[in-house]
């Protein structure tokens, strides 16, 4: 079947060369190219292992994080007071 192709000027001359090496048509260098390639691609992916996470343990809590909410709201309050004293 006879189709109008446009290829790179680099590609197409690495073409011609292998085709000259082989000592093959531009047009048989094509259609094993084209076809390695198509195959190449239907080719099943090999299947990657599933991902593992490494658990660590990280040791017994410092502090009790029950009323973290808390913790967090009474530490932002000492820091607005500081701001404020400092603005006297």
């Amino acid at each position: 079947m006879r189709t109008t192709v446009q290829i790179d000027n680099e590609l197409l001359m690495m073409l011609k060369e292998q085709a000259h090496r082989q000592k093959i048509s531009l047009t048989r260098i094509v259609n094993q190219t084209l076809r390695t390639g198509l195959q190449a691609a239907k080719a099943p992916a090999v299947p990657k292992p599933p991902f593992q996470e490494q658990p660590y343990s990280m040791g017994a809590p410092r502090l009790c994080i029950d009323k973290a909410l808390a913790l967090a709201a009474a530490l932002e309050d000492e820091e607005i007071i500081q701001k404020l004293l400092l603005r006297k």
